[in-house]
């Protein structure tokens, strides 16, 4: 599949680059492997060695790191200039690892976490000067490997059918759905049973008839289809999200809770661990990237009840990638949005209405005059948290009036003109 993607590409005047993911501390982020790579001999070794530039970080290096980073992209920027952008191939199937936590590991104090910080804001805009965000685009897709079980060839055909489903037929359902949210000034989220989720979010103030909060995302970079996203009004966006269990990052956390007031986080926990401070350490260090807080980015309902059902059917739920689990219910996202330094590109529907809930009161601090104002514009991470559809007991959009459309109940789309994305749970 890879030799006839090359092919094609080559075919486009495209000429492909496999790189390796980064070995060394210098270059490596927490335990996140860009690159092409195999499943590590002992994760729980490289969760302990996360860390491991504590050894080193300081003022210096970062200002260092920084320097040789914009004399290669000034040498080098008429390649930086044709980067057509990236297309991934995610591969899952691996046993969700719950780490344990290391004394005597290595961890970044307070300063470092702050170096750490910096760097990525300034390695962010160094790369978006050279490679503009909205000059470039991106393809992703996921595929099983053989670790995920014994119906591994079983389960590798029905991803294929999960990344093949009719774009024509989701586009009008989709379209549906963001036809009632576009009426609505904010969306209420609430959980079933143990879930807790209680959720107010905000939307931008529209022009229906030719603008629209929520994009209609179908299978043409995202790959599978099947969602409906907008990034929120930070103001008044509130309430607590929480998970049973949700794999972020190639790390499961067990009922995640996070609680938001004015669209940021303000309190987090999980049960990973018997220690409070354990947990808290865990959620600070590998979801919010050591950041004290992080903005909703986006917020997203989505439609794909194909790949749920066959989630549920192999008990593989817990071993997808975020890319098909974003597809299978309401998510958030804590972090960016997902215009992050694109915000002037003009997109449309494929209604023709445009796009316009680009960014937040976070975002739009990149316009200031205030140096300090312009560092808290991004967060330079996106992470989303989806909600399993049996976890929601009702998804509705509230109107100005305080009149209710509801989208989704007690797991299932009620929606008039939604009723097709049920059938896969009719047929289980």
């Amino acid at each position: 599949m890879v030799k006839y993607a090359i092919e094609l590409f080559q075919q486009n005047g495209l000429k492909p680059v496999i790189y390796r993911y980064p070995v060394s501390r210098i270059n490596r982020k927490l335990t996140l492997r860009t690159g092409y790579v195999g499943t590590p001999a002992n994760k729980q070794y490289e969760y302990d060695h996360r860390m491991d530039e504590a050894l080193f970080m300081d003022k210096a290096f970062i200002e260092r790191k920084l320097e040789v980073m914009q004399d290669a992209y000034e040498k080098n920027k008429e390649l930086a200039a044709v980067y057509a952008g990236p297309a991934v191939i995610e591969v899952f199937g691996e046993k969700p690892f719950v780490p344990v936590i290391k004394e005597n590991a290595l961890r970044l104090n307070e300063k470092q976490q702050e170096l750490t910080l910096l760097y990525s804001q300034k390695s962010a805009e160094i790369v978006n000067k050279y490679i503009p965000r909205d000059k470039y685009s991106f393809t992703i897709i996921a595929y099983p490997i053989p670790e995920i079980g014994d119906d591994f060839e079983e389960i590798f055909d029905r991803i294929v059918e999960v990344n093949t489903l009719d774009n024509e037929i989701y586009k009008e359902i989709q379209q549906k759905i963001i036809l009632e949210l576009d009426k609505a000034e904010y969306v209420h989220v609430v959980g079933k049973g143990d879930n807790h989720t209680d959720m107010k979010v905000m939307l931008h103030d529209i022009d229906i008839t030719k603008e629209t909060n929520f994009e209609n995302c179908l299978a043409d970079v995202n790959i599978p289809l099947g969602e409906v996203f907008t990034s929120p009004v930070l103001t008044n966006t509130e309430g607590v999200l929480n998970v049973s269990q949700v794999y972020l990052n190639e790390l499961k956390y067990n009922n995640l809770t996070l609680t938001f007031k004015d669209g940021k986080i303000v309190d987090y926990t999980c049960d990973n661990f018997d220690s409070e401070e354990e947990n808290k350490a865990f959620i600070k260090e590998n979801l919010m990237f050591n950041h004290d807080t992080l903005p909703i980015g986006e917020f997203a309902i989505g439609t794909n009840t194909t790949a749920y059902v066959m989630a549920h059917e192999f008990d593989i739920i817990y071993k997808l990638p975020i890319l098909i689990v974003e597809k299978m219910g309401p998510h958030f996202a804590v972090g960016d949005t997902c215009y992050s330094y694109s915000e002037e590109a003009v997109l449309y529907n494929p209604d023709g209405r445009e796009i316009v809930a680009k960014e937040n009161e976070c975002s739009v601090l990149r316009n200031s005059n205030e140096e300090e104002k312009k560092k808290m514009a991004y967060y330079n991470c996106h992470t989303d948290i989806t909600i399993p559809y049996e976890e929601i007991e009702k998804i509705s959009a509230v109107l100005p009036d305080k009149t209710e459309i509801v989208i989704i109940e007690d797991g299932r789309f009620v929606l008039k003109g939604t009723e097709k994305l049920n059938e896969p749970f009719d047929k289980k």
